[in-house]
């Protein structure tokens, strides 16, 4: 593969910026739109290597905010003083206990992303099977007005996924940020202002 098929603009840029993955500005596309970072936010962030986005959001949370990130593997070219990072497959996660161990959140976020093979249909069953895991964690540690943002390969069940949301969020958005490669079939799915506890 030549290097000019995955070298584009947002590679260039992260790389002269100093993010680790230009993933980073999907995020932060979202995050000026929306505005579900702030400071002092305790924040989740599942799926969080290479660590661009927990690199993004340590620096918007502030001294006094804290990021978790939780992956199969550390970032290994990031930590701050506000980030802490968890090693575990969130499938295998209990939300309860979780939620127990971390107490609430101010927001979670998820670029969760399964071993790609090319086939549409596992792909798509895969990442959804993520998301799903994601939303449930995510209503779990939550706290009321909290923020969801997750990816998800489209597909027939993103409306089902959607709609689940419905019932937890005030309000949810589909999103397909800059930053998402053409040829790309994934898009963010945006829960705002967690409602009651159910």
């Amino acid at each position: 593969m030549g290097r000019g098929t995955w070298e584009d603009h947002y590679t260039r840029r992260a790389r002269e910026e100093n993010w680790l993955a230009r993933s980073v500005y999907k995020l932060e596309e979202i995050d000026k739109k929306y505005k579900i970072i702030r400071r002092g936010h305790r924040l989740l962030d599942l799926g969080c290597y290479p660590g661009s986005w927990s690199q993004y959001c340590s620096r918007k949370v502030g001294p006094k905010g804290e990021v978790v990130g939780i992956d199969l593997k550390k970032p290994d070219r990031f930590s701050a003083p506000n980030f802490r990072f968890l090693e575990a497959d969130v499938l295998s996660l209990d939300p309860g206990r979780l939620a127990d161990e971390l107490g609430t959140r101010d927001v979670v976020i998820s670029d969760l992303a399964p071993q790609t093979s090319g086939i549409h249909v596992a792909d798509t069953s895969r990442s959804m099977e993520l998301a799903k895991r994601a939303l449930a964690i995510a209503v779990a540690v939550l706290d009321r007005g909290g923020c969801f943002l997750c990816k998800v390969f489209e597909g027939e069940d993103i409306q089902g996924l959607r709609d689940e949301m419905v019932r937890h969020f005030k309000a949810v958005r589909t999103i397909r940020p800059a930053a998402v490669r053409k040829a790309s079939r994934e898009v963010y799915l945006l829960g705002l202002n967690r409602l009651h506890k159910s």
